[in-house]
């Protein structure tokens, strides 16, 4: 997929935006590293999350899965594109852990938007974000 940002799905900025809201409402005192995260889920909805620290490391969670929990609470199952932005680094990819979170819910064609303060400046697709996903065939 083309790392072009003008590439990316029309409706990409609204992602970026809500991922700029949720970051707003970090919980980073310990690492000063404010993340937020955006997904729209198969049925059209946005749900956003940020990181949570916890002082017993690493007890806290990225803001990726608490977006996926939100998206899982509102009754989506499945992952359409993702939006990220952290506070104190453009185009902050999700961390291994993440990548392999998102990969539960997305499939291989999935993009992810990597924002600056200023919009999406990078498109990726799950596959590129994790080329060897772990998977298996559920029952």
């Amino acid at each position: 997929m083309s790392s072009d940002p003008k590439s990316a799905h029309p409706e990409s900025h609204a992602l970026f935006e809500a991922a700029v809201e949720a970051m707003a409402f970090a919980y980073a005192p310990y690492s000063k590293f404010p993340v937020g995260a955006a997904i729209r889920a198969d049925d059209g909805k946005i749900y956003k999350g940020a990181n949570i620290e916890n002082i017993s490391f690493p007890q806290g969670w990225c803001a990726e899965p608490s977006a996926i929990s939100a998206m899982i609470m509102g009754g989506a199952k499945k992952i359409s594109e993702v939006a990220v932005i952290a506070e104190k680094l453009p185009l902050c990819t999700p961390c291994g852990g993440c990548r392999q979170k998102i990969a539960e819910f997305a499939s291989p064609e999935t993009r992810i938007y990597l924002c600056d303060e200023t919009g999406v400046q990078k498109v990726m697709t799950m596959e590129e974000l994790l080329p060897s996903v772990f998977k298996t065939e559920l029952p």
